[in-house]
């Protein structure tokens, strides 16, 4: 029992760290389609990405785990619907979880304080926060915490999971 459970704890720290480590540069091109996906998924996106302050796209985030979890991404965050720079998303769970999965996320920002604590890297969701899953209707009928909205939409992939973690960012202004 005690090899199969450092098997386990093994196997998965590899595999969280597997997907971490695959996390790729992001083009706009990616950016372009996944802002076009969410508003295909939700016509009511158009309003959020109009009167948001700011807000940042990731157009695939891995994610993968077997006990322990991980997950990442990049994106780009803008300002008054203008590029400001980039960021990177990491996470880690810890649980009841299995599987691989990958998806997108978008990070609205009511006022430009909360687009502040965000490109000043002081920002991080605890293991109570949650996202919206992107569906038609959704954006309408969902408010601001703490000035930020979060909508994902799965890609592809399948993750069964009661786990508890934190996703942290990581921001790059541009030159």
């Amino acid at each position: 029992m005690k090899r199969l459970m450092y098997w386990l704890l093994f196997t998965s720290l590899s595999f969280a760290g597997a997907t971490i480590a695959a996390a790729a540069e992001v083009k706009s091109a990616d950016v372009e389609k996944a802002i076009a996906h969410f508003k295909s998924k939700d016509p009511s996106m158009e309003g959020r990405f109009k009167s948001a302050y700011g807000y940042a796209v990731f157009p695939s985030v891995g994610k993968g785990g077997l006990i322990v979890g991980g997950a990442a991404g990049d994106g780009q965050v803008f300002e008054r619907g203008k590029p400001i720079g980039t960021a990177s998303i990491s996470m880690i769970t810890v649980g009841v979880q299995a599987g691989v999965q990958t998806f997108m996320e978008v990070i609205f920002f009511e006022n430009k304080a909360a687009l502040d604590r965000f490109t000043a890297n002081k920002y991080e969701f605890a293991a109570n926060a949650s996202a919206v899953i992107a569906k038609a209707g959704a954006s309408a009928s969902n408010n601001y915490r703490n000035g930020v909205l979060v909508f994902t939409s799965s890609e592809e992939g399948v993750m069964a999971e009661a786990a508890v973690g934190g996703q942290r960012f990581k921001f790059q202004r541009a030159k």
